[in-house]
Formats: C-alpha cells, sequence, structure tokens
C-alpha cells in the first residue's frame, strides 16, 4: 500500500471526507425518523405501523453516524482521502451511472442498459464497437427473454419498446 499522505499528494483530505459523509448520515438518518413520525411508529391493532421499522433504522442510522464523526475527529488531517486522479477514475463510473438512472423512466431499462453497456465497453474497457454492439445487445435480448418472457416481471418500458411492441 503506498503513503498518500506526503506533501505532493493533492486531493480531499481523509478528516473533512469522514466527516461530512458523518454529518450527511445523520440528515439522512434525521430524515427518515421525521417520514417514520408522518406515517405512524407505533403499534396498531394489526401489528406494527408502517413507519416502526424505518424509524428504528433511521436511530440506527443516527448512532452509527454520531460513531463515525467521533472517530473522524482523531484522524490525521493531512491525510488525503483520494488523488484528484483517483476521484476522477470513480466518477467516470458514477456520471454515466446517474445519467442512466435518471434516464430509465424516460427511454425504458432496455433502451437506457443497451447504451450504458456499450458506454462502458467502448470508452473503459477498450472493446471494440462491434464487440460492445454484440455484447449489450446480447445481454438486453437474454434479460428481455428471461424476466419479461420467462419470469412474466414486466420491467420499465420506453417509447422504442412500444414501437417494438415489446
Amino acid at each position: 500500500m503506498t503513503d498518500t499522505s506526503h506533501a505532493a499528494a493533492s486531493g480531499p483530505r481523509h478528516r473533512a471526507v469522514e466527516l461530512g459523509v458523518a454529518i450527511a448520515m445523520i440528515a439522512f438518518g434525521a430524515l427518515v425518523m421525521y417520514g417514520s413520525l408522518q406515517v405512524g411508529i407505533g403499534w396498531g391493532a394489526e401489528g406494527p405501523k408502517s413507519g416502526f421499522f424505518p424509524f428504528y433504522l433511521g436511530v440506527l442510522i443516527i448512532l452509527s453516524s454520531v460513531m463515525n464523526l467521533v472517530t473522524a475527529t482523531t484522524l490525521d488531517p493531512q491525510q488525503i482521502f483520494a488523488d484528484w486522479s483517483q476521484l476522477l477514475s470513480v466518477l467516470s463510473v458514477v456520471v454515466p451511472t446517474a445519467i442512466y438512472v435518471v434516464a430509465v423512466p424516460w427511454t425504458g431499462i432496455y433502451a437506457a442498459s443497451l447504451v450504458l453497456i456499450a458506454v462502458f465497453m467502448t470508452w473503459l474497457g477498450r472493446y471494440s464497437v462491434a464487440m460492445s454492439a454484440a455484447v449489450s445487445i446480447g445481454t438486453i435480448v437474454a434479460i428481455y427473454l428471461m424476466f419479461e418472457k420467462w419470469f412474466l416481471v414486466p420491467l420499465p418500458k420506453g417509447p422504442i419498446e412500444d414501437f417494438f411492441a415489446l
């Protein structure tokens, strides 16, 4: 393992990232608890109300995040979390995946998945366009047959699937 805490390395500090994530998770846990309180966390005649388990999950999220927050204060403030080039590698996967998630409701899961697989294979995997097209089309056909025909589970469809009456 390499030591990335030397002065020449640049990137976000490990302590700052840990503190930021812990604070964000505390806010998320509070949001979960708030939403659970809105729907009820008590016990009804039919059993626990719908907010019962999410409420206590929110409590666990907050407690564990507070522990992480306390632990993060003991970290070396100069140690870097990751180099900017490493973060760029992560973003090269996260950004297309986020675009995919946003695109699925409008394009359908099959068209969006075909494009995502092809993009990842050609851009990150450095495969030929022909190989990327073959694998992405084959994967989408296999997923369609498996879910739609075999399991009878309809997946989100968009205008392209509607055009082909899939």
